[in-house]
């Protein structure tokens, strides 16, 4: 019983791991494209070069720290929320998440090699792996159920007799 509860909850948590992740596997190609057109390229390969020389530890500050920055950003979306500011506020932390993601990929794809030195740094990394496949397989069969019935190949008879009975229920209430 309380599976069953749960299973719409572990869905919406899987669903919002892999909209991360799709971000992530998509905004790092951006990323390296802004890269390619102003000279951040050449600021890869010094950042690369500084952290060749950086112990792993010193290197997980370095992972760290390009998020700080954008904290402020957060906050005056979530002012822009409390005064009711709506389409500002969503602007400003959809930039803030993308801005976020972006750097993210940026100063982890620098600093991979490195973090994967420590031992518990690989294992979160692995177990984030881990969830990410046990994610995409959660939500891959409910993706394509949405895709079919999307398609209107994919309406079966019950989903077409809960429509049935729904259109009942609310002629009957009028």
């Amino acid at each position: 019983m309380m599976r069953r509860l749960l299973q719409p909850f572990w869905v919406l948590l899987a669903a919002i791991f892999l909209i991360e992740a799709w971000l992530w596997d998509h905004l790092e190609p951006i990323v390296e494209r802004i890269v390619g057109l102003i000279p951040l390229r050449a600021f890869k390969q010094w950042l690369a070069a500084r952290v060749d020389a950086l112990s792993p530890a010193m290197t997980l500050i370095v992972f760290a720290v390009p998020v700080i920055p954008l904290f402020p950003l957060k906050l005056v979306g979530l002012w822009l929320l409390a005064h009711e500011y709506w389409v500002s506020a969503a602007v400003v932390i959809v930039l803030g998440k993308f801005v976020g993601v972006g750097v993210t990929a940026f100063i982890f794809d620098v600093t991979r090699s490195k973090l994967l030195q420590m031992a518990w740094f690989s294992k979160i990394y692995e177990f984030v792996m881990a969830m990410r496949a046990k994610a995409a397989a959660l939500v891959d069969p409910i993706k394509l159920r949405i895709r079919e019935i999307l398609r209107g190949d994919g309406w079966s008879s019950r989903t077409l007799r809960m429509i049935q009975r729904f259109r009942k229920s609310v002629q009957a209430a009028r």
